[in-house]
């Protein structure tokens, strides 16, 4: 087991992604705490994979202070975060309302700023190191009209990527991102209507098919492991080869 004894927090754990990162991770030996806003989908989901869990909304440092310090008395230590958490707003440019604006990047860049911060000074004093990834998106390079401030806050997430990796290598802590494509969480589902909205995604999407959170997991695994060792500051995109596709709209 990859990583064996060691213990993470993933946040927006309840489901999707976070779900099948904190699945896999628990799977692979570590102790885990989920954290989200949704109580009820997460006693549920905890209570099915095994592991502990914290409600917390990322943007409140209050929030994520109580999580900190929940997931050391739970698990001793920290030796892995998933700033997974994450929401969207659709919203053509025009008509955006600042206050949309705001909650989206609240959540996608002040979250994993907070959390990431707070987890980084416990391993920075705890002096064992430790990964933090923070889950980026294509979207940080390929934008999307009427998805401005996702499309700004995974932007951003980039970069905080790299700064935090800059200053937190001393400390022996590794941080990266992964950027997936379009994986068939539970909200990519509610997208996917009909038979016209699922060619549109898949014409973009060399490999034909949409990825599976589990498929994202695999990267997560790989990057808390010893196995990434040697990365710092990168973004793995598991996007089925949409980023490296030019085309004509």
């Amino acid at each position: 087991m990859r990583l064996e004894n060691k213990t993470a927090i993933v946040t927006g754990g309840a489901q999707g992604i976070g779900r099948a990162i904190a699945e896999r991770y628990v799977a692979e030996g570590a102790r885990v705490m989920i954290a989200d806003i949704d109580n009820e989908k997460l006693g549920a989901t905890a209570s099915e994979i095994g592991c502990a869990f914290a409600v917390a909304d990322v943007s409140n440092k209050a929030d994520v202070d109580r999580l900190v310090a929940a997931a050391v008395d739970e698990l001793g230590h920290i030796d892995i975060l998933v700033n997974n958490a994450g929401t969207i707003h659709a919203a053509d440019f025009l008509e955006l309302d600042a206050a949309d604006f705001d909650r989206v990047l609240a959540t996608n860049l002040r979250g994993p700023f907070l959390v990431g911060q707070a987890v980084a000074r416990h391993m920075a004093a705890r002096g064992q190191g430790g990964a933090i990834i923070n889950m980026s998106s294509v979207n940080a390079v390929l934008a999307i009209p009427n998805q401005v401030p996702y499309v700004v806050s995974k932007g951003g997430l980039g970069q905080l990527t790299k700064v935090m990796a800059l200053a937190l290598a001393p400390h022996g802590i590794r941080v990266n991102a992964i950027g997936p494509g379009t994986i068939m969480t539970e909200l990519a589902k509610t997208l996917m209507t009909d038979d016209a909205a699922m060619k549109k995604i898949l014409s973009r999407t060399p490999i034909g098919r949409c990825g599976e959170p589990s498929e994202v997991a695999s990267v997560a695994v790989f990057l808390a492991s010893e196995d990434a060792s040697y990365l710092m500051g990168q973004t793995i995109y598991p996007d089925g080869g949409r980023m490296a596709l030019n085309y004509t709209v």
